[in-house]
């Protein structure tokens, strides 16, 4: 994969440091990212839904991420009737 958007000489500089990173390390970084794409998410929700309580929200969040089959078994929450 190759993004048209970074220079080949950057793009193998990132390359090198991910190679030397230890797995913690990467981990760490992934932990980071999806807790902010969480917390993205949850902004969004709040915009839309400013009188949602916190259940409300988190299961928007869940069913951003959740199969809407599972949301109905497991949380009794229907994102096609209720949204996400």
């Amino acid at each position: 994969m190759h993004p048209n958007d970074t220079d080949p000489r950057i793009e193998r500089l990132q390359l090198e440091g991910y190679r030397r990173m230890t797995p913690t390390q990467k981990l760490a970084i992934v932990r980071g990212l999806t807790q902010a794409v969480h917390r993205l998410a949850l902004a969004d929700i709040q915009r839309r839904h400013p009188q949602a309580g916190e259940r409300e929200r988190r299961l928007r969040l869940v069913s951003r991420f959740i199969d809407a089959d599972t949301m109905r078994r497991a949380f009794d929450w229907d994102p096609d009737a209720r949204g996400y």
